[in-house]
């Protein structure tokens, strides 16, 4: 019991130590206030590199359009690496041309930060996609998430320009997201991940059989895919692997990485925006729902395995779908890290939690806002706190205002396609493969399982999340269409919304604060967030929730 308690206390309080100072290394980076010499000349090589339009300050919507251009085109450039791999170099064991509807899944989901993968790494990709194509459109996507997130941040200090998309990516990517990764992947390396390109080493059990064992440049991968919030694991177990994830200092690495440059981000929105009493309030709250979920999950996975019920066995931690060297409770840690930032890397199988444990990482990818996807995350926040805003001001019975500008019917119409959309496209495709054989022909498991497992991958999708219960059988056509569209719109639609709702609020007049105004940096500002956050994904989500865990878990006690 001790163990179980203490192993989420170091994760979490290693990260909290880690993501304050990264908070304000985030600041300069990305939205430096004086810039040293060197830095404004590597600055003004990479535009004269890129060229003129790269050192051009934007508004919103040619920020949002730069975005955009260059997300497709990292899409196009991947999808043509996947289907012409056999004919591209570093492809020492021969793999071939991934298949088109497949690697439009993949491109899709790797250029939105999702990396759902319904394929096996070391089966499917040469080295030259893993490193020229995936790993790279996990520094990018990331790096997408942190301009957005500095862009919104510079919106709402009242600038009539948001920077220059491609200046930030440049900054998030080289400044940041790199520098880390290089620091991960040493950390990883010396805990026994591997790192090389030579081509699959062949081993003799010891029963004299012939075994061929998959590796390549997997340190590198690992550390931007938990940094990023990506995911994409470099085999297809994902970090439950041996050689991802070998021990229980990999473990620990690994989970610290999923969760400090979401935490470190609400810090920078701090910084930028000079409410550091409000940021610490909205981490207040993303920590309340962490913690609580994670507490939940170690609790419920705690308890044995329904299965075990009356047989003559000793009672014990549900250890289906563990690795024995990290045990329930680090499974239960990671799949509530992993799902509250959008990472979607696993430890454990996801499929093999006891039902109310499944439920936790579900919540995570409802709610979307534990501190989220690198920059994201606290892009989605800020749609509950427009709607926070609004409901408060109608408490008081005036025009809500936000950071000293006034939140009207344009910011809310925008605010509540964004936060609907979300749902929308896990109800709406769950439905539909739920009562098609698009769905029901994938199934592993009959009944509420079932159901779990399709609304868990749709879930998983429009949370551009990419973790799943692995018993479905989501490699088909329907599958990598349906799931890819939805990845896509969930992507860019609440990207889209709340820099149009910053711009919108940049666009206003100052109201200054008076006695009547409400406070966003008190207790009680937290308290209803919290709440706005419960009762609005408890309304849009307690029916899949009952028909599919609950539903489970009841079953179980008779």
């Amino acid at each position: 019991m001790m163990i179980s308690i203490a192993i989420p206390v170091l994760i979490l309080g290693l990260t909290l130590l880690l993501a304050w100072p990264l908070g304000w290394t985030l600041r300069w980076a990305m939205d430096p206030v004086s810039p040293g010499a060197g830095r404004q000349a590597c600055e003004r090589w990479f535009v004269r590199c890129l060229g003129r339009f790269a050192g051009v300050e934007q508004n919103w919507k040619q920020y949002l359009l730069s975005m955009l251009v260059f997300n497709l085109a990292m899409y196009v450039l991947v999808y043509v690496i996947l289907t012409t791999q056999h004919a591209l170099p570093l492809n020492p064991d021969g793999k071939e041309a991934m298949e088109p509807a497949l690697a439009f899944n993949t491109a899709a989901s790797f250029t939105t930060n999702t990396n759902l993968q319904h394929y096996s790494g070391e089966q499917s990709l040469s080295y030259f996609s893993q490193i020229f194509g995936l790993m790279w459109l996990q520094f990018v996507s990331a790096a997408t998430g942190i301009s957005a997130a500095t862009a919104m941040c510079r919106g709402l200090m009242g600038r009539k320009t948001m920077g220059n998309f491609y200046l930030d990516a440049w900054r998030a990517t080289v400044l940041v997201l790199l520098p880390l990764a290089v620091v991960v992947a040493v950390l990883l390396m010396l805990t026994g991940v591997p790192m090389t390109l030579h081509g699959a080493a062949g081993a003799t059990t010891l029963e004299g059989a012939a075994q061929t064992i998959a590796r390549g440049p997997v340190a590198a991968m690992v550390a931007i895919k938990q940094l990023g919030t990506n995911g994409g694991g470099y085999f297809g177990p994902n970090s439950t692997h041996p050689l991802e994830n070998p021990s229980f200092a990999s473990n620990i690495v690994s989970n610290i990485a999923i969760l400090l440059i979401p935490m470190a981000t609400v810090w920078m929105f701090g910084h930028i925006t000079g409410r550091m009493k409000h940021a610490a309030v909205v981490f207040a709250v993303m920590l309340t729902m962490l913690l609580g979920f994670a507490a939940t999950a170690v609790w419920t996975e705690s308890q044995p395995a329904a299965a075990l019920r009356d047989l003559p066995v000793a009672a014990s931690m549900n250890l289906e779908g563990k690795e024995l060297r990290f045990g329930p409770s680090a499974g239960a840690v990671w799949a509530v890290s992993t799902t509250s930032t959008s990472n979607g890397s696993v430890n454990a199988m996801h499929d093999s939690l006891n039902p109310l444990t499944g439920l936790m990482p579900m919540i995570g990818m409802w709610l979307n806002v534990e501190f989220g996807g690198v920059g994201v995350g606290l892009i989605n926040m800020f749609l509950f706190i427009i709607i926070t805003v609004f409901i408060a001001g109608l408490m008081v019975g005036r025009t809500p205002e936000y950071l000293t500008r006034k939140v009207e019917a344009k910011e809310m119409k925008l605010a509540s396609l964004a936060l609907l959309a979300h749902p929308l496209l896990i109800l709406g495709g769950t439905a539909l493969f739920a009562t098609t054989s698009w769905g029901l022909d994938t199934l592993h498991n009959p009944g509420s399982h079932g159901l779990s497992e399709i609304m868990y991958e749709f879930s998983s999708a429009a949370a551009n999340n990419g973790s799943g219960f692995e018993g479905l059988g989501d490699n088909t056509v329907p599958w990598n269409i349906a799931t890819g569209l939805v990845m896509l719109l969930a992507r860019f639609i609440p990207i889209i919304a709340p820099l149009a709702i910053a711009g919108s609020l940049a666009a206003k007049k100052v109201t200054p604060e008076s006695a009547g105004t409400f406070r966003v940096d008190t207790w009680m500002f937290g308290a209803v967030l919290l709440a706005v956050v419960l009762i609005v994904g408890a309304l849009l989500f307690m029916p899949l929730a009952v028909l599919g865990p609950v539903a489970e878990h009841l079953s179980t006690l008779g």
